[in-house]
């Protein structure tokens, strides 16, 4: 692996204020300085390590140093990239640059000018207004750096897809029932969630199915009101209704689970029948634009009419489930199986 500056082929395109390569967690590579930015936390420490054993593979002779921005002392970054007797490779990590010092500023920007032969230097800033100077002249080029962005993985989807991928890596077969049990057991927590993972993938040596997550995980698998609603929406009825009951039976209150419905179902009417792009409708209507992608998505075979009739039958269930009717389940029910069949009774 290469330590000396990095090209620019292939690399997303940047922010405009940025010169350098911005790649994901997962493409990290080695250059002069490696900026990794973002609020998740846990992927930037994996694609740091990530980083230390490509290196170390590399070259085992390599020398790893720590440093944190905060209580740093003038001169100790440069103490630490000077060429030793034997000339090993280094790998210099730098945590807290969001609270780094008036001495580590100074340094770190006249390190810029020369980086060190051989020398890594990686930066974790994770968030803030703090360093600022020093990140835009990063970006700007100084250093021949890339910068490695850690974003917080906020969407359900973002979460299958890591999951997907950590099974991926391993070589691993694994069921799509499985996939979103995992995920759905750990969605608060990317580090459990990728430690429920490994130790899935080294206690199972067939392919991983919802049957071997239920065994390890069963207690933490939790259903979520919009999983009931995706379900009804896209016409699985059988599997919204033993979701809702799974969900009753944990706990669930049924008049959150209507609101979720009403939410799906009040986008999905506001999207139908309307022209232009997703950031256009996005706009118009109050959205963020993968909303709107969604809605489209699950408006797959409904009709005009049909949105009319369940977006009546939700103010009829979430009247009777708030004490207007005397089976709340029943009423639940009913409207599951009329949104499965798309507003037909």
């Amino acid at each position: 692996m290469a330590t000396r500056g990095s090209s620019r082929a292939g690399a997303s395109k940047p922010r405009a204020a940025s010169a350098i390569p911005q790649v994901p967690w997962n493409q990290i590579r080695a250059a002069p300085v490696v900026l990794v930015t973002g609020t998740e936390g846990f992927l930037a420490e994996r694609a740091v390590r990530t980083l230390r054993d490509a290196l170390k593979a590399d070259d085992p002779s390599l020398e790893i140093s720590d440093l944190n921005a905060g209580d740093y002392a003038p001169g100790e970054l440069l103490t630490l990239a000077s060429p030793s007797l034997f000339g090993e490779p280094r790998l210099i990590r730098v945590e807290a640059v969001e609270k780094c010092n008036d001495a580590f500023l100074a340094d770190m920007l006249d390190y810029l000018s020369s980086p060190a032969e051989g020398t890594v230097v990686t930066l974790r800033h994770g968030g803030g207004v703090r360093g600022k100077k020093l990140l835009d002249a990063i970006r700007s080029g100084s250093g021949g750096g890339i910068e490695v962005v850690c974003a917080e993985l906020k969407k359900d989807a973002e979460k299958y897809d890591f999951t997907q991928a950590e099974f991926a890596a391993a070589g691993r077969k694994v069921t799509p029932g499985a996939l979103r049990a995992i995920t759905s057991a750990f969605s608060d927590d990317l580090a459990e969630l990728a430690a429920a993972c490994q130790q899935l993938l080294s206690d199972s040596s067939e392919q991983i199915t919802e049957a071997t997550v239920d065994k390890y995980y069963g207690g933490r698998v939790e259903t979520n009101a919009f999983q009931v609603a995706d379900a009804a929406i896209a016409g699985r009825h059988g599997e919204a209704l033993v979701t809702m009951r799974h969900a009753l039976a944990s706990g669930a209150d049924p008049v959150p689970m209507v609101a979720a419905f009403a939410s799906k179902i009040r986008t999905m009417a506001k999207i139908s029948g309307s022209r232009g792009g997703s950031g256009q409708l996005a706009q118009q209507f109050g959205l963020a634009p993968w909303q709107v992608d969604r809605a489209r998505r699950d408006l797959q075979g409904w009709t005009e009419d049909g949105l009319g009739r369940c977006i009546e039958l939700l103010a009829e269930t979430d009247a009777n489930v708030k004490g207007g009717g005397r089976d709340p389940v029943f009423a639940l029910e009913r409207m599951i199986r009329i949104i499965s069949a798309r507003g037909r009774d």
